[in-house]
């Protein structure tokens, strides 16, 4: 009998974050054609500041390093956050795992080069006499550029020792890993997450009974939502925006909430919750606006107060907030949404789960015109709709228009394309094996039990 190829995936895999998600949608791909053992990363360890709980982390990486020569490869999903808080324990912990080693392959989740700002911008906060805001941006830019340029510059010296693959989530992010920094083998593949035929079946048994809020809304409700941890950059102020020129039956459903890492101790009320319950005007009346203004008396007798007790614009009725989801329960309300909207702001990210899942899903999608989203595009032709970024006008425009046709265009690049790549990068020298089967096939290959760490 074939021996199918041994891989070993390290990963964050129990947290609530999209890198753990994705690593849980990989490892469901490639259970059929080889054996994976996941190692979970321990944020707790990784990310605690305390010198005791630091060092405990380091053992933790070297406890998964010692296993790792029992594997033919090994992928590393890299977050570059998800091993420590610091540049040097990052690099240390890195290199600890990519030299025990004996294949290494690296799933890029952020290319920092992007995240890196112009220095017109420092330039330009330094002669603004924004000092504090010149200094926080120059430290970010050389922790970016320290991380990347030490990660790449590793990896250069290891791949004339070993297999050393690199797996980037755009073509573009591909040519600047292989032209500029000189990687040998990169390769590129959007975000994967749900096959076609368990689209389908979700999308069949989905109903409102999942979510006890969509069960209160009105017959024929027309439902945009929303989707990701809540965050400056996701830009859903421009939804909340959108949908006061929207007619009374389309609703916004935010389904996300704060990230474990951005709670803050005493806090009452998250700063973007609050910017965006103010953005809705709820909890707000008239007389809170006219403060606002600069009205420094206001008389108004009893009846008055309690006509204005209230915001005229208060969407509370019509926003919605949905809290965090489970990974079968974010397939769910994807299916259940007339459309979803990704307004996100540009910050150089190369890669988003909500919008892989979304098309996964078959859903309308509609997302503001960042890179990250325009090169995702590239790989799903027609399937996603554009406006700009913040542009709250045109999106209400596009919400109400409707879908244009279905373009009938077969999609190309999913779950079993995503699969035969890392099962071709995985590979030892010599094996052979047959590429993921299609879905009516399934069923008829062995199903290898999944060992978690």
């Amino acid at each position: 009998m074939q021996r199918r190829p041994r891989v070993a995936i390290i990963s964050t895999y129990d947290d609530l974050c999209g890198i753990a998600g994705y690593t849980r949608a990989l490892e469901r791909q490639l259970r059929d054609c080889m054996d994976v053992r996941v190692f979970d990363l321990d944020q707790y360890l990784l990310r605690s500041p305390h010198p005791r709980v630091q060092r405990l982390a380091d053992t933790h990486i070297k406890a998964i390093a010692t296993h790792l020569a029992d594997f033919d490869s090994v992928n590393i999903q890299l977050e570059h956050g998800t091993l420590g808080r610091t540049v040097p324990q990052i690099l240390k912990r890195f290199r600890v795992l990519a030299h025990a080693a004996p294949a290494l392959s690296v799933t890029f989740h952020t290319i920092l080069d992007e995240v890196v700002a112009p220095y017109g911008q420092v330039l330009g906060k330094a002669g603004g006499l924004q000092l504090v805001g010149a200094a926080v941006m120059l430290a970010e830019n050389l922790r970016a550029w320290t991380l990347a340029h030490t990660i790449y510059s590793y990896l250069r010296q290891l791949q004339r020792r070993k297999s050393v693959r690199v797996i980037t989530h755009t073509r573009r992010d591909m040519r600047l890993l292989r032209d500029v920094h000189r990687l040998a083998d990169v390769y590129h593949h959007p975000l994967a997450f749900v096959a076609p035929e368990d689209a389908a079946a979700i999308r069949a048994a989905a109903t409102s009974d999942a979510f006890p809020i969509l069960k209160r809304l009105p017959p024929g409700a027309k439902l945009v939502g929303t989707f990701g941890f809540l965050s400056p950059y996701k830009g859903f102020e421009t939804a909340v925006e959108a949908l006061r020129y929207l007619p009374p039956d389309h609703h916004l459903l935010v389904f996300g909430g704060v990230h474990p890492q951005a709670i803050i101790r005493h806090q009452p009320r998250d700063a973007y919750i609050q910017y965006l319950l103010a953005k809705g005007r709820i909890g707000q009346t008239v007389i809170d606006e006219l403060r606002e203004g600069g009205a420094t008396s206001l008389s108004l007798d009893a009846s008055a107060r309690e006509l204005l007790a209230r915001h005229p614009q208060d969407l509370h009725d019509r926003l919605h907030f949905m809290g965090v989801l489970d990974d079968s329960q974010f397939m769910t309300a994807m299916a259940l949404c007339d459309t979803v909207v990704l307004p996100y702001l540009e910050v150089g990210q190369s890669s988003s789960g909500p919008i892989a899942m979304a098309v996964d899903m078959g859903c309308r999608v509609i997302a503001s015109r960042t890179r990250a989203f325009l090169q995702f595009a590239r790989y799903h032709p027609e399937r996603v709709e554009f406006f700009d970024i913040g542009n709250f006008a045109e999106l209400a425009r596009r919400i109400e228009a409707g879908p244009p046709p279905p373009s009938g265009r077969t999609q190309t690049h999913d779950t079993r394309s995503n699969a035969a790549l890392y099962l071709k990068i995985s590979l030892p020298p010599g094996m052979v094996v047959a590429e993921p089967a299609p879905p009516d096939a399934q069923a008829s290959l062995p199903q290898p039990a999944t060992i978690l760490s």
